[in-house]
């Protein structure tokens, strides 16, 4: 038996759908049944509970082989993150108690990071169950391809995409959020041991201007990429109604700047299977649907 949160969400989703093609008992922990009904059609058990209960998590865990844990991201919170600390802990209770297998954790690139941003929700993910004496891997994915989908309208309507990582022209790590899924779920089937650090990238790098060139393939039409001018970040995140958009920002100039990278030394490196392109035809396929 596995068991996973956030499965409704991507990478989630992804890692129970990779355990369940492996033909895997799979018990999905949610805090609402409607949004797990698909799961519950397919035999997975339901398990009730949110992510700051620690004994049902407790009970969600209990007799699991493994066991993935997602901390969900949040653009809008203090520089101290009492949401992702009040997660953590209550992870951190229930692991403790319920003592499963192995356990795969979600963090990010940069989470070794010391500069606070929306990233720091994993750095504490990490720090706090640093000494937990049983076997964690920590998978670390880039940044993920399909944040481009706030871009498929724009795209699609006016033959341009706007860019908040800059220079457009610039190529980083990349990755699918369906690679980072399949990867969790493998890590969660394979024999290891001890705490680890999982480094995942797509096969290329990629900048702003390839998922342009992307959309365009997709869309059968050209497609540019402007660079969003830093001094407009903040009145459009707040319209967007994020109260606080500073940790957002700070996320941003980090990737930009280089200082929200991969750590290299000491980690284990994997390589996603999707490409730019076929990520964004997915996106543009979907909402096509």
């Amino acid at each position: 038996m596995f068991a996973v949160t956030a499965a409704t969400g991507r990478v989630g989703g992804n890692a129970a759908k990779t355990l369940l093609g492996a033909g895997k008992s799979l018990r999905v922990v949610a805090r609402d049944v409607g949004k797990a009904q698909a799961f519950a059609d397919h035999g997975c058990e339901i398990a009730l509970a949110t992510m700051e209960d620690h004994e049902a998590l407790t009970d969600a865990f209990s007799g699991c082989e493994g066991v993935f844990l997602v901390v969900p991201p949040s653009l809008d919170q203090p520089e101290d993150l009492p949401k992702a600390r009040a997660i953590v802990a209550a992870y951190k209770k229930a692991i403790l108690a319920a003592r499963p297998g192995k356990i795969v954790a979600l963090s990010s690139v940069g989470a070794q990071a010391v500069e606070r941003n929306t990233i720091s929700e994993l750095t504490i993910l990490e720090e706090e169950l640093a000494d937990v004496d049983l076997p964690i891997t920590f998978l670390r994915p880039a940044w993920y391809i399909e944040n481009a989908e706030w871009d498929v309208g724009s795209a699609k309507n006016d033959g341009v995409i706007h860019s908040f990582l800059q220079p457009v022209d610039r190529a980083l790590p990349m990755v699918s959020v369906a690679d980072a899924g399949r990867t969790a779920g493998e890590l969660l089937m394979e024999d290891w041991t001890g705490h680890h650090i999982v480094e995942l990238h797509g096969p290329d790098l990629v900048s702003p201007q390839d998922i342009a060139n992307a959309f365009g393939k997709a869309l059968g039409r050209d497609v540019g990429v402007q660079a969003i001018p830093h001094e407009a970040w903040d009145g459009i995140f707040r319209g967007q109604g994020i109260k606080d958009p500073e940790m957002w920002m700070k996320c941003l100039d980090g990737f930009n700047e280089g200082w929200l990278s991969f750590e290299d030394k000491g980690t284990i490196k994997r390589v996603g299977r999707i490409g730019v392109e076929e990520a964004v035809a997915a996106l543009v396929g979907a909402h096509r649907g």
